[in-house]
């Protein structure tokens, strides 16, 4: 699982040692080859090589991509089945890879044909013409990649192609592939068409589909054009809509030599794996904070209130560290220009982010979550449970054992320590002063032997939070939005 990212836009030159005429192409040895044995060839060499098949993809080495690898060896179509937020785009999109970095095209086909196959009468009277002086164009495997979003509105002519009136008007006929202004799928010719949300493609155009599947050819306007097209389809759905009763129609769903289940990450440590590689944090978040946030996702996850068909995607503790991270840079910059009005020189907060910053994911982060019907009203009162919950699992996972009893001294004889989203951490390590057994808690929480002032804070405020939340340490939370702690929970 991953990060969606279209591939790269920008068109790379082909090295100029690639050979430009058809006679050159045929002394350099090529050969012909179907996309789906290209990416058969290039699968085995890179297993082979013990090269990374699928970069970026997160969670699913031992369960979903031996399932894709034996889908591509066979060359099989494939569609993946699991909820929004599981990385099936990602992991579709990385198939790309797989091509080989270069191939040859005639110059000017739009359906990439390759200058030893051509599939239009036309490109076939070109290369008979020309012979071995036909030019050969070279097209990048990142040109070799379509995808479309299905949605209610798209139609045959957007996918397949359809009747061009300007060239039935100059006097072609619809016999004449010239006269089809060609779609989406016949462009990716020799490449790979993915296809997003499949049931939610209406069901005349999912017959289309089912033509280019089977017979590999495309039907416009009832007029059969015989295109032998090459290209390796795959798509993705929810599992609740691609079933027989769902949106989905029975012979389609026949075609897709493999149906892949994808899923969450199955543990916390590649939760966390994920939120690390792709989220992309304006401020420092320390590792317990980064676990909390994690956990968090999973139980949202995995709460009854919260509705399974729709799941949480993992977007959601990616965005949630995103913001923690922005919490913290808010934080630092108001500090900033409170601390830079006095003539006193003051050393700048570093943004660092702490468990009390991510009380603010669970308003902005409530509309990525699906709750059950008998939950509406209750779903920031849900969501801060189970960040509670989160934290309290972080608290005792993480500092099990350690004697904390100097920061509940610190309170007994009423003490109070007061933190929040604009205290800074000057301030609050000022009013902890010296704790015995601080040092040992940054340690657990690995911050090593040299930690700054902002992530002491960071450490300071989790123990403080976690004993709260274990019944030991009194807390209350005043009209300004500041924390306050200090007496027994």
């Amino acid at each position: 699982m991953g990060r969606v990212t279209a591939p790269n836009p920008v068109t790379p030159v082909p090295p100029a040692d690639l050979p430009r005429t058809l006679g050159a192409l045929r002394a350099a040895g090529h050969r012909y080859r179907t996309v789906k044995q290209e990416l058969r060839d290039n699968l085995i060499a890179r297993m082979r090589a013990g090269a990374d098949r699928f970069p970026g993809i997160v969670g699913y080495e031992d369960t979903v991509l031996p399932e894709v690898e034996r889908a591509l060896l066979a060359g099989h179509d494939v569609v993946l089945l699991g909820e929004r937020g599981q990385g099936k785009t990602r992991l579709i999109r990385s198939l790309a890879a797989l091509l080989d970095e270069w191939t040859p095209v005639i110059p000017g086909s739009v359906l990439n044909e390759h200058p030893l196959h051509p599939l239009t009468p036309a490109s076939r009277a070109q290369v008979a013409e020309a012979g071995d002086d036909l030019p050969v164009g070279w097209l990048h495997r990142s040109m070799r990649y379509g995808e479309k979003l299905a949605t209610p509105d798209t139609s045959v002519g957007d996918l397949i192609g359809d009747v061009d009136p300007i060239r039935i008007a100059e006097g072609r006929t619809l016999g004449d592939p010239e006269t089809i202004h060609f779609g989406l799928v016949p462009r990716t010719n020799r490449g790979i068409f993915a296809v997003n949300e499949l049931p939610d493609l209406a069901e005349r155009i999912q017959v289309a589909l089912l033509n280019v599947l089977e017979e590999r050819d495309i039907q416009v306007r009832g007029y059969q054009l015989r295109l032998p097209l090459d290209l390796l389809l795959v798509a993705s759905a929810n599992p609740e809509d691609y079933t027989n009763r769902g949106r989905i129609i029975t012979p389609l769903k026949d075609r897709f030599g493999a149906e892949i289940r994808t899923h969450y990450p199955v543990d916390l440590e590649l939760e966390l794996a994920l939120i690390r590689q792709e989220s992309d944090l304006v401020a420092e978040v320390p590792e317990h904070v980064l676990e909390v946030l994690a956990r968090f996702a999973r139980a949202v996850r995995e709460s009854p209130s919260v509705d399974p068909r729709s799941g949480v995607s993992a977007r959601f503790a990616i965005a949630a560290a995103e913001t923690v991270a922005a919490a913290a840079l808010r934080r630092a910059a108001l500090i900033g220009a409170a601390s830079g009005s006095g003539d006193e020189a003051v050393r700048p907060e570093v943004p660092v982010a702490r468990v009390g910053d991510a009380v603010s994911v669970t308003s902005t982060l409530r509309g990525k979550v699906e709750f059950e019907s008998g939950e509406e009203g209750r779903e920031i009162e849900i969501l801060a449970h189970l960040l509670r919950t989160a934290t309290a699992e972080t608290f005792r996972a993480r500092l099990a054992g350690l004697d904390l009893s100097g920061f509940t001294d610190l309170v007994a004889e009423g003490t109070v320590i007061e933190t929040g989203e604009l205290v800074g951490s000057a301030d609050l390590l000022r009013q902890v002063g010296t704790v015995p057994g601080l040092a040992k808690v940054l340690d657990r929480l690995g911050m090593g032997d040299a930690p700054t002032p902002e992530e002491a804070a960071a450490g300071v405020e989790f123990v403080l939070e976690g004993l709260h939340l274990t019944r030991r340490l009194g807390k209350d939370v005043t009209d300004t939005g500041r924390t306050v702690y200090g007496g027994r929970g």
